[in-house]
């Protein structure tokens, strides 16, 4: 098994939503990140007050998707949400693929593909 972290411009949410359930990943964590990298975030010279501190802010909203599929479904699974979330654009995102041991349903302690 394979966990998929994805970075992706929040306006491609449901489009991975869609991709993943064409491949029935049966699950999926969202949560809400900021970040920059070759985007480079907002102009350089932008401050904002946090806490009553004035610091410059570089970093631009973006999901953070997690999923874990099975190892024959990934490099298809990478192929398709490259080919429908890029832009062409610096800031499209990353998916991040790292080997998962082993997973377990805490309902009926199923493990591996079965508890996904």
């Amino acid at each position: 098994m394979k966990e998929l972290v994805m970075i992706i411009r929040p306006e491609k949410l449901e489009t991975v939503k869609e991709i993943l359930d064409e491949y029935h990943c049966g699950g999926m964590t969202i949560s809400s990140v900021m970040g920059c990298g070759t985007q480079r975030g907002f102009a350089e010279g932008s401050t904002t007050v946090i806490k009553g501190l004035r610091t410059n802010i570089n970093l631009l909203p973006k999901i953070q998707v997690n999923v874990v599929v099975e190892d024959r479904k990934t490099e298809e699974l990478i192929w398709r949400l490259c080919e429908k979330v890029a832009t062409g654009n610096a800031g499209d995102g990353k998916i991040f693929v790292r080997t998962m041991e082993d997973v377990v349903r805490i309902r009926t302690g199923e493990r591996g593909i079965k508890a996904l």
